[in-house]
């Protein structure tokens, strides 16, 4: 299967950059780029690509609006991987809230950035669970609500925990000695529960409640 890419950059080098990267490999095509927020809700919604590359500072709508745009309008968003400079960009904590999948720095290498394609476009989410802390835990409620937590059962806690880490379902099998078909489930469960899209909204729900924190 071909992976339909679309790059959203306001930099056209960076545009043409990726646009190269991605395009050389067989798997993969991108179908549209655009040089603002506007320019990619518009392209996401006629070409109705896997993935999105999305930069998260762009002019006219950025790539938090856009983000959110395709994810509550669209039936079947494109999975959106935002772009940026500085891992610890506030931006980039508010697109991952509006239903970004990732992020990806723009200095990324070659093979990062294809992996990170892939792996979105399958329907993984990219974390980096330091990061991700870091950003949840300085933007987080002064009064955390730990309603949605609450819901899970203690093994899908538990489950929610390894995810916030940065386990994969193959890591979190082996770490709790189930089978994977097991922790897809409570995955499942997990992400119906939190009325989450994907894991990653499902960890940075699990820091904003307060169930895991810096030292857990």
């Amino acid at each position: 299967m071909t992976i339909r890419v679309l790059v959203a950059d306001d930099e056209q080098l960076i545009r043409v950059g990726f646009g190269a990267i991605l395009d050389a490999e067989p798997d993969m095509a991108v179908v549209a780029e655009a040089a603002d927020g506007v320019e990619a809700v518009a392209l996401a919604t006629e070409h109705r690509p896997d993935v999105v590359l999305m930069d998260v500072r762009m002019p006219g709508l950025t790539g938090i609006d856009a983000t959110a745009h395709l994810v509550r309008t669209l039936p079947e968003p494109p999975r959106v991987l935002v772009v940026t400079t500085f891992e610890n960009d506030s931006y980039v904590y508010e697109a991952l809230r509006a239903g970004a999948t990732g992020f990806l720095l723009k200095r990324a290498r070659t093979d990062e950035l294809l992996h990170a394609v892939r792996l979105v476009a399958r329907g993984d989410s990219l974390l980096f669970p330091a990061a991700v802390r870091d950003l949840a835990l300085r933007h987080a409620p002064v009064a955390p609500d730990r309603s949605r937590i609450d819901r899970l059962s203690e093994r899908e806690q538990a489950v929610l925990r390894l995810m916030a880490s940065g386990l994969s379902n193959p890591e979190i099998a082996d770490r709790m000695g189930v089978g994977g078909e097991t922790v897809k489930t409570h995955v499942a469960r997990v992400l119906a529960k939190l009325a989450v899209r994907d894991r990653t909204q499902a960890v940075i729900a699990a820091y904003e409640s307060g169930f895991v924190t810096a030292g857990s």
